[in-house]
């Protein structure tokens, strides 16, 4: 069981960054691939980023390239999303999951354990 805990949103200004945490109960975080998704009023919930449990490999949406980095820090049971460039399209709830898997990665289906999510909010 993995128990997962997101931090760091907030209401910005257009332009502005902000970088989100998720915090994972357990012994084995190593193990598992780590992805962010958003879901905005209205919307399906959205693939943002992934990483793989080595942290070797990175994905991302189209949306956020060149604008979002996602990290972890296996030692800190930590995955992270820096935020820079934020657009007001950004605004969503912002959720971590988990998987111990390294494939689908893009996929709601893929993941086993969701965070409660934060709410980040984009001015114009």
């Amino acid at each position: 069981q993995v128990q997962l805990v997101e931090s760091g949103g907030g209401l910005v200004q257009a332009g502005g960054s902000l970088r989100l945490s998720c915090v994972a109960s357990g012994r084995t975080f190593s193990s598992y691939s780590m992805g962010w998704f958003r879901q905005a009023p209205g919307k399906e919930r959205e693939f943002v980023a992934a990483i793989s449990w080595s942290g070797g490999s990175t994905y991302y949406a189209d949306s956020v390239k060149g604008r979002f980095t996602i990290s972890r820090d296996n030692a800190k049971n930590t995955v992270y999303l820096q935020m820079n460039s934020l657009k007001p399209e950004d605004t969503a709830v912002y959720y971590c999951a988990a998987v111990p898997k390294e494939y689908g990665l893009g996929y709601t289906a893929t993941y086993d354990y969701w965070g409660q999510g934060t709410q980040v909010t984009v001015s114009s």
